[in-house]
């Protein structure tokens, strides 16, 4: 598992010693059927970055290898001194790359044990304007299509997302249906993508014009007739409030800064099946779950609800899926809601603890919860994640983490772990036993191919031995991945994302196995679509169910907030930042020593063209890599430019992978959903030479 697509591999340990000798897509995985991309393989077999396989701990200011029962005591230690303050005064970051089993551990420790509200995980970087979109329009969380849509459908919209580069073996599924006759693929990215490279049509709008544009296409299918009036009479409502509010549709395309034949190629599109997919560049985005939404409205307003069609987040991460239905981070297992009095009352008796240990709300999100460090907050216990990479405005994150004590646990020596007080060495893929959720709600095995080295334990042992010293009894023994998946599924039965009918013996039989699966011979299909889908001949026989009051799909109504932070004459340039085909997150197993690479478009690289000519003056004679400084108003980062017809002019393109490029993004969320606005800051280019006459200017004022 090496992204959401949830891909088997087969990895085979050599016959002597630690490692992996061998890595491939596994041929019977109902999934990916022997498919697998050559970022998942070679990071898996031979990934990048410094393993951890001690514990350590921090001693005159230097971390130092330690014994396990030092490094597990001083944790507990520190965590339990923040705990005498109250729950709330220890936080806790999970991760989409932990098993389904460990994400649920850490969620029951947290807020069954610990009762803090300041408990999150990086997934709500990456997918909580979708998910908060998802809930809006169903009432539930996740896709309703599945990958057995992708062949069935005849148009392919790709809007802010780039499945070339992130998903491959998924976007090989979508150009095979879109290469189909009277099928088609249609990207709408500011940049002019890997995956639009390919697309029969590209929608070049501003960075930040999604929303407008989709509220353009929108009002262009009402003005000519193409709503599927039966559809939304019978299976949604809100929708005549949507129409009264729709903007002309020539000047809502004209904010998004594209043409009307654009506008007229998407509403064409949409006349039949349709998926739309989104990713990053929807999400990440004080505006994100408002555009979210607005793609969900276009699906609901043409009647693409149906097999073969519908509005299909692309998750990034490889258990993004599973931490959002196992954790406890938003809702409770099984999508449980988080405020519901009798959900609450039956996750605390399964747990064993009191009701009143719960906090009352789900907390502020990450970006919240490092505003209060310092405040409210003591101590961090941080699982496989690196938020002084992946976080925005990322001096800050380190400056707060500095003044807090921190536990790690890692398999990795991230920047996150120069920070900490407590390191606990933790397994990783080819390690573990459990499970993993992918994008299409798919459950899989994960199983250990190798051995742990002798340092090294997983993250569930890891979490079950702090509780042992935290909270006696939370875990009745210590918690194993079998039947800590057994409490998980039977906690969800009745539920939206109902696992009760999956088991590890069912899945060893059937490898994988999609939720809803209440009964042990259910995998579930599209959701909340209840006519035949294997009769398309009479459309009279369609019929929708939806978990809302209503029973009804609902139309969003979001309104547009102004962009945080919009380019002037000191910061002429918005960054964007976006992935790597060859990088996997913060780049910890991928990343290669050397500055991020900027790329901007031609025109740019002119008008920067003198201060671009002069390099380095540690470059070797004949190097002709050009340097220059992105500046923020929070920091200035070191780069190497790259000259790219890709990117339109006044865009700086940086990828996320890199720990210095979250120096430069701002803080500002989403209201809705909580996720930070990575997508657009405000930037300027300045020559080396200039940012260091600038510092020695400021140093003397």
């Amino acid at each position: 598992m090496r992204c959401a697509v949830g891909c088997g591999h087969v990895q085979q340990a050599p016959e002597r010693g630690y490692g992996l000798e061998t890595v491939r897509g596994d041929a019977a995985h109902p999934v990916n059927q022997g498919l697998a991309c050559q970022r998942g393989v070679s990071e898996t077999a031979d990934p990048g970055g410094e393993w951890l396989t001690r514990p350590l701990e921090r001693k005159d200011g230097e971390l130092v290898p330690t014994t396990w029962e030092s490094a597990l005591q001083r944790a507990a230690g520190g965590l339990g001194s923040a705990l005498e303050s109250g729950g709330d005064s220890v936080a806790v970051l999970g991760s989409g790359q932990q098993t389904n089993e460990a994400a649920y551990a850490l969620g029951k420790l947290a807020r069954g044990g610990f009762g803090t509200r300041y408990y999150d995980a990086n997934t709500t970087l990456c997918m909580a304007s979708a998910v908060t979109a998802y809930y809006d329009a169903f009432g539930s969380d996740a896709p309703p299509p599945t990958y057995d849509d992708i062949p069935e459908a005849e148009s392919h919209v790709v809007w802010g997302a780039n499945p070339a580069a992130a998903h491959p073996v998924m976007f090989r599924w979508i150009r095979q249906s879109a290469d189909e006759d009277d099928s088609e693929l249609i990207v709408v990215d500011p940049v002019h993508s890997e995956t639009a490279e390919v697309a029969d049509h590209h929608v070049p709008l501003e960075p930040g014009g999604d929303l407008a544009l989709a509220r353009a296409v929108l009002a262009r299918v009402v003005e000519t007739d193409r709503v599927d009036e039966a559809f939304v009479a019978e299976a949604t409502v809100g929708f005549e409030e949507l129409r009264a509010e729709l903007p002309d549709a020539a000047e809502a395309a004209e904010m998004a800064g594209v043409s009307m034949d654009d506008v007229d190629r998407l509403a064409d599109a949409l006349e039949d099946r349709t998926l739309c997919y989104w990713g990053m560049g929807i999400n990440q985005s004080v505006n994100g779950t408002a555009a979210a939404g607005a793609l969900i409205d276009l699906c609901l307003a043409t009647g693409n609800l149906r097999p073969g069609s519908g509005p299909f987040s692309l998750t990034g991460q490889a258990n993004s899926m599973g931490t959002r239905v196992c954790s406890s981070k938003g809702s409770w297992p099984g999508h449980r809601p988080f405020a519901d009095p009798d959900h609450r009352r039956e996750v605390a008796e399964t747990w064993d603890v009191s009701v009143s240990r719960f906090p009352d709300d789900p907390g502020p999100g990450p970006v919240g919860i490092v505003d209060a460090i310092g405040d409210d907050i003591d101590a961090v216990y941080a699982v496989a994640t690196n938020p002084v990479a992946g976080m925005p405005d990322a001096t800050r994150v380190r400056e707060k983490l500095e003044d807090s004590f921190l536990v790690v646990q890692d398999a990795f020596r991230s920047e996150t772990v120069e920070y900490a007080d407590v390191v606990l060495p933790a397994a990783t893929w080819g390690e573990s036993e459990g499970t993993t959720t992918n994008m299409e709600r798919t459950i899989s095995r994960v199983r250990a191919a190798t051995e742990t080295p002798g340092g090294v334990r997983t993250d569930l042992t890891l979490i079950g031995q702090l509780a042992d010293r935290l909270v006696p009894d939370l875990f009745d023994n210590r918690p194993e991945p079998e039947a800590v998946f057994d409490e998980l599924a039977a906690l969800t039965a009745g539920t939206p994302a109902d696992l009760s009918g999956i088991s590890y013996d069912r899945l060893e039989a059937e490898r994988a196995v999609r939720w809803p699966a209440p009964e042990p011979d259910v995998s579930a299909g599209y959701r909340y679509y209840e006519g035949d889908e294997s009769d398309e001949s009479d459309a009279a026989d369609d019929s929708w169910s939806f978990p809302t009051q209503s029973g009804r799909a609902r139309f969003s109504t979001g309104e547009a907030r102004p962009l945080p932070e919009p380019t002037d004459e000191s910061y002429p340039f918005t960054l964007t930042t976006a992935r790597r085909p060859d990088a996997y997150n913060t780049g910890v197993r991928t990343r290669e020593d050397e500055p991020p690479t900027a790329r901007v478009s031609p025109a740019t690289a002119a008008a920067f063209a003198e201060e671009l000519e002069a390099p380095a003056d540690d470059l070797e004679d004949g190097d002709d890599e050009q340097f220059a400084r992105v500046v923020s108003r929070r920091a200035s980062v070191t780069v190497s430019v790259e000259t790219d017809e890709a990117i339109p002019d006044g865009v700086v393109w940086l990828p996320i992978h890199h720990p210095d490029v979250n120096d430069l993004t701002l803080p500002d969320v989403d209201p809705r959903s909580n996720e930070p606005n990575f997508k657009q800051c405000a930037v300027r280019l300045e020559s080396l030479r200039e940012r260091d006459v600038r510092s020695v200017a400021e140093a003397s004022a």
